[in-house]
């Protein structure tokens, strides 16, 4: 093979690769699919945020993926994971009698036990990034029961706001609860919830509809 031909075959083949990278970043690219693909709703989040801006977006998504993408799961004991289901069990008992504080006891489980498992603290401003690296698809309702619990006074939220968050909410703690240091998705959804204590409405009137909150086994 004579070098002409050497030469030509390294300059197409440094082509195809600029290209390919080209494709892959372009927003709406592979790079933009393979990152909606991950991200699903908090990618969704971030073009709001960015308004509609697609290149910014994935930017930003881009940016937290390289900061925590080798976060790796601290395991839980056997004592630390009952102690937290009993918590959680808590949490949803008192919800009957005060939604909001209730609320904010989940908010605040949901932050101990994610920095127990090795995430950022609240407090160090990357804690929903890192969260969202790895439990994108059900950290929304962890955002809105840290919202709601973080406001002051009466603000109109609705028992049944709060109820929803609370149960997307649980969604994020039973991943962060899953064994082995793996995350283990659960495939519950608020309808599923829903449909869990049929009869605890009836049994405590209207203003127990925690009741469908429902209870996490052990």
């Amino acid at each position: 093979m004579s070098t002409g031909v050497i030469i030509a075959i390294v300059v197409v083949v440094i082509v195809l690769a600029a290209a390919l990278t080209t494709v892959m970043l372009r927003p709406g690219g592979l790079g933009g699919r393979n990152l909606h693909r991950r991200f699903g709703p908090e990618y969704d989040r971030a073009l709001r945020r960015h308004d509609g801006d697609s290149k910014a977006a994935e930017k930003e998504l881009s940016e937290r993926l390289d900061r925590h993408k080798d976060i790796t799961l601290r395991p839980l004991s056997a004592e630390a994971r009952e102690e937290y289901a009993a918590r959680w069990a808590g949490v949803q008992e008192h919800f009957i009698d005060s939604p909001a504080k209730a609320l904010g006891e989940a908010d605040a489980l949901i932050e101990n036990l994610s920095r127990d498992r090795g995430f950022p603290d609240a407090k160090s401003g990357e804690h929903f990034d890192a969260l969202s690296v790895h439990h994108a698809r059900n950290l929304q309702g962890y955002r809105d029961a840290h919202e709601i619990a973080g406001r002051s006074g009466d603000d109109g939220t609705s028992t049944e706001e709060m109820r929803e968050a609370l149960v997307r909410a649980r969604v994020l703690f039973e991943e962060l609860m899953g064994a082995d240091g793996k995350h283990v998705a659960s495939r519950r959804d608020a309808d599923t919830d829903r449909a869990e204590e049929p009869n605890a409405d009836a049994e405590h009137g209207s203003g127990s509809r925690s009741g469908v909150l429902g209870r996490r086994e052990n």
